[in-house]
């Protein structure tokens, strides 16, 4: 079953989507977490039913991280992704806290070629998980902030609450 609630947070009013899952801690395994006005960002559904009871565990750390007490997600993830956008999107999940990489920089961590930036970026639009799959630390060859699908403002908060 499909479960959803919205949380508060220093970005706006989050939504967050996730699957009943008997092995998640606190019973929701996250599936997606949109911003508002996000590009491609989710939208509820008929048939979803909202339960913020369900998101305890994942609602936990989200504060925590807002709060600057988390460095690093540890939740059950529910995605659906071609099996390049897959590569990236655990790519993500390799990228410290407080620090960047670049779109060459990623597709040297999962083996492609430098000149698949294009496709990075695609993929990087495509993430479900923003903020918890950090592709906010993703940034342009020569330093510039470029592409997220919550907007650039947001990536730029994302970025200074983790110190970069």
């Amino acid at each position: 079953m499909t479960v959803y609630t919205t949380i508060d947070s220093p970005l706006g009013e989050l939504l967050l989507v996730g699957e009943e899952s008997k092995t998640a801690e606190g019973g929701t395994a996250l599936a997606s977490l949109s911003l508002p006005g996000q590009k491609g960002g989710a939208v509820v559904q008929d048939g979803w039913r909202r339960s913020p009871e369900a998101f305890t565990e994942i609602v936990s750390q989200l504060r925590a991280y807002f709060a600057g007490e988390l460095t690093r997600f540890d939740l059950e993830y529910v995605t659906r992704g071609s099996a390049f956008q897959q590569r990236v999107w655990q790519a993500l999940d390799t990228i410290p806290y407080g620090t960047t990489t670049t779109y060459g920089g990623l597709a040297e961590r999962i083996g492609a070629p430098r000149g698949a930036v294009r496709a990075l970026g695609t993929a990087l639009g495509a993430n479900p998980l923003l903020v918890v799959r950090p592709c906010h630390r993703v940034i342009g060859a020569n330093g510039t902030l470029t592409g997220y699908a919550g907007g650039l403002e947001r990536k730029r908060q994302l970025l200074a609450h983790e110190g970069v």
